[in-house]
C-alpha cells in the first residue's frame, strides 16, 4: 500500500505538506487538526470503512484480494465486538 500511494501521489504531483517540527502525539487532537493533520481510525471497524471507500486500495490490492481481506477483517470485528473485555469485566460486574 506504501508504494501504492506513493506512485499515486508522484503520478498525479501531489505536493507534501510540511514536515512536522514536533512530535505529533504530544499535541491535542484540535493542534493536529489546526495543522492539518487528519485523524487516523479509532477501531478496527471505521478503518474498514476508510479503506472500503478507498479507490487507491481497491486497485493496489486487485478486486479478489480486496474483497477477501474486508470480509475476513468484518468477521474479525464482529467476533471481536462480541465478547467482553477485561476492562469491561472489572468495570461492570461489580455494580
Amino acid at each position: 500500500m506504501l508504494l501504492a500511494a506513493g506512485l499515486r501521489g508522484v503520478e498525479k504531483g501531489y505536493v507534501l505538506g510540511p514536515q512536522a517540527e514536533d512530535n505529533v502525539w504530544d499535541l491535542t487532537p484540535e493542534e493536529r487538526r489546526a495543522m492539518g493533520y487528519r485523524e487516523l481510525p479509532s477501531s478496527l471497524d471505521s478503518a474498514l470503512r476508510a479503506m472500503e471507500a478507498s479507490e487507491l486500495v481497491a486497485e493496489a490490492l486487485g478486486e479478489h484480494v480486496f474483497d477477501f481481506f474486508l470480509r475476513n477483517k468484518r468477521t474479525e470485528w464482529a467476533n471481536y465486538r462480541s465478547h467482553v473485555t477485561p476492562y469491561e469485566l472489572r468495570t461492570y460486574l461489580s455494580l
